[in-house]
């Protein structure tokens, strides 16, 4: 899929959680073949540095720690990202964080509190942040990663299922907002992705064949099965999509 070009050349993305996994898969994509200009942040900064090393991107792109879920980061993030580039084409809402919960009904209001702000709070932080830029320019893009978690509970996710149910609200209400400044928001709902996220639920063999076992096409996404419906949607191609959320889940949700 490394030769499909989406038409995106010299566009400026923010991508948060963008050290590993998804993000980090997007980041290489959009530098290797689409020769856009990148901002990346995560919260550690020496996971940031192995990143920035592995990309090798120089000049087009910029690394930087921020917790989304702290309005001074954000606010910092975004200014940065205007002055270095002078202006900001797409935000990926890529932050996920999760602290298993066999029962969310007894996982207490600080394990509640810090999965809800990282995921649900920060995508909306960092959304409102890039709307005031994008509305400036005149247009912009913004992708938010959900899960089918978001509808379909399962064992340790609860918590999690429920901020993402509240990113995909988020995704209609902006895109009906934002839509007469010609910012397109939507959201992608992978089922599983096979990253160092969710190592804890696949590396485990019988759970492993469980969860493929409910998927029709029989094995777990990797990250480029996302990365691809990803530039799509920040592409010309997807100017008249908004407000929706396109599944990855090999047919899950219709099992």
């Amino acid at each position: 899929m490394d030769n499909i070009c989406y038409g995106l050349s010299g566009r400026v993305f923010v991508i948060t959680g963008g050290s590993r996994g998804i993000g980090l898969e997007i980041a290489r994509r959009l530098l290797k073949n689409e020769k856009t200009k990148v901002v990346l942040c995560a919260r550690k900064q020496e996971g940031l540095e192995q990143a920035a090393a592995d990309l090798d991107a120089g000049d087009n792109l910029l690394a930087l720690p921020a917790h989304i879920a702290r309005e001074e980061d954000v606010a910092a993030l975004f200014q940065r990202a205007k002055d270095t580039f002078g202006r900001v084409d797409a935000l990926i809402n890529n932050v996920g964080m999760n602290l298993l919960t066999p029962s969310t009904a007894s996982a207490g209001m600080d394990t509640w509190k810090k999965i809800i702000d990282t995921n649900l709070n920060g995508t909306f932080l960092c959304s409102c942040a890039a709307a005031q830029i994008m509305r400036e320019q005149g247009r912009g893009k913004i992708v938010n990663i959900s899960s089918i978690a978001s509808r379909r509970s399962a064992p340790g996710m609860g918590i999690y299922g429920v901020a993402k149910a509240g990113i995909e609200s988020l995704t209609r209400v902006l895109a009906l907002e934002l839509a007469p400044d010609n910012i397109q928001v939507n959201a992608v709902a992978p089922s599983m992705v096979k990253t160092g996220f969710s190592a804890p639920f696949w590396s485990n063999r019988e759970m492993h064949d469980q969860i493929v076992g409910g998927i029709p096409l029989g094995r777990l996404a990797e990250p480029a099965d996302v990365v691809e419906p990803v530039l799509f949607l920040c592409s010309e191609g997807a100017s008249f999509i908004t407000g929706q959320v396109i599944n990855i889940d090999g047919g899950a949700t219709i099992v």
